[in-house]
């Protein structure tokens, strides 16, 4: 086949190939399973672009105030439709995930309120937004304390706990969807459900926030249609569909939004103002290719999950486990096969597939993280990437990928590059 001889053109072996061709067989059914899902959220998407009007005028650009920016604020009436919220907040003046989850949380939190997380340990840059480690102008800077309640070994919900840590200072309730760097399962749309409802009947005035990286258009719902009060995620992972450069979004109850725009503008300012500085096309494509484009990443993570699972590693989920999330984790057990694997990836990219990741002190972590990322977008996770923290129990986490086959690909270098290092033996 003339694909063969392009896979060995680009540094494929006959037998890491053959491995791969072998675990494919076995993946046709789920692969047409998450075509499905596509076709689903491709018509969800474009009902909601064509129930608000979307015309060429709203890609013009503004700068600026940003007054009156008719693209930006249909935008926003866009993302409430697709994600069936009252408002929306989506601008490229959220700079990343973890400043649009600052926004929703210092927007809608007071001094002495109280933020819970009742799915253990948030997301590792969230620490230091939240004060768990210290950091200048943490929450916790703003007498906003913290709490948290562990899940259990296997991830279910330790419903007593949170039960005895609500409080009367419980004020806003905060879910993890993904697992960050952690190896428990993500949470589904329905579990999430499940603790929204546990947590209202104990304080039904609670806010609810979703942070639904990595999450949005895997499934047919999302937070919002199951009771989050609120929904955060970045454009440079799903719903940017690899197109938009930068953003994030919140969405969800009207006052939760009004509050965040304070939060990110100014008091008396809110959502009046926020140039779109010309990213309006960028934001509306992207969103509009977001459910095939994690299609192909979904694929991607699964092929991931059997090859490694297959060869005897720790992966979650597991092979055969449904899906909630684009992130696949594989455990290796030793830095040199977190770094190996992220090398393999690296040399996969369209974009500076020359570069060798090595580790190195990131802003944020408490322990030195590698990254691979030739991405036309910088830091854009819906592209293929794979990171991981060089701490035990030495854990890579791969990602993305904008169509299947170079999510595809980027596995079978990775393999390859164990492979050739002596780390893996592909089995006879």
């Amino acid at each position: 086949m003339k694909q063969d001889a392009m896979y060995q053109a680009l540094g494929i072996s006959a037998p890491v190939l053959k491995f791969g061709e072998q675990i494919l067989e076995g993946l046709k059914e789920r692969f047409e399973a998450i075509d499905e899902m596509a076709e689903f959220n491709q018509l969800k998407v474009l009902k909601a672009m064509q129930d608000n009007k979307v015309s060429d005028i709203h890609f013009a650009a503004t700068t600026g105030y940003g007054y009156n920016d008719l693209g930006r604020d249909t935008l926003e009436a866009v993302y409430a439709s697709v994600f069936h919220a009252e408002d929306a907040l989506v601008r490229p003046q959220l700079i990343s995930g973890t400043h649009a989850l600052h926004v929703a949380l210092s927007g809608n939190l007071r001094p002495g309120d109280e933020l819970l997380s009742p799915v253990g340990k948030p997301y590792d840059t969230l620490e230091e937004v939240i004060g768990i480690r210290e950091s200048v102008g943490s929450l916790k800077e703003y007498g906003v304390s913290y709490r948290q309640v562990d899940l259990f070994e296997d991830g279910s919900f330790d419903f007593e706990g949170i039960r005895a840590a609500i409080n009367e200072k419980t004020k806003l309730v905060t879910i993890q969807r993904s697992k960050g760097y952690a190896t428990r399962p993500t949470l589904s749309v329905e579990r999430i459900g499940e603790l929204i409802q546990f947590v209202k009947s104990i304080k039904p005035d609670v806010i609810c926030m979703v942070d639904n990286c990595y999450g949005e258009f895997v499934e047919d719902r999302e937070p919002i249609d199951v009771g989050a009060d609120m929904m955060v995620g970045s454009l440079i992972k799903n719903p940017g569909g690899g197109l938009a450069p930068i953003g994030g979004y919140i969405v969800g109850r009207k006052d939760c939004i009004e509050r965040a725009s304070y939060r990110l503008s100014a008091p008396g300012l809110g959502k009046e103002v926020g140039a779109s500085l010309g990213l309006n096309q960028s934001f509306y494509q992207g969103l509009f290719l977001a459910p095939t484009v994690v299609a192909g990443a979904l694929k991607g993570a699964i092929f991931a999950a059997n090859v490694y699972e297959k060869l005897g590693f720790d992966v979650v989920p597991n092979g055969s486990e449904s899906r909630h999330d684009i992130i696949q984790a594989v455990t290796f057990g030793t830095p040199e096969g977190v770094i190996g694997f992220c090398e393999g990836i690296q040399a996969a990219a369209p974009v500076d597939s020359f570069v060798t990741p090595e580790p190195w002190d990131m802003p944020g972590y408490d322990a030195p993280v590698i990254m691979a990322a030739g991405a036309f977008v910088q830091g854009s996770s819906i592209e293929l990437s794979a990171d991981g923290p060089i701490k035990p129990p030495y854990a890579v986490y791969f990602q993305g990928g904008l169509t299947w086959y170079h999510a595809k690909f980027g596995i079978l270098k990775s393999l390859q590059r164990l492979v050739e290092r002596g780390l893996i033996h592909l089995p006879a």
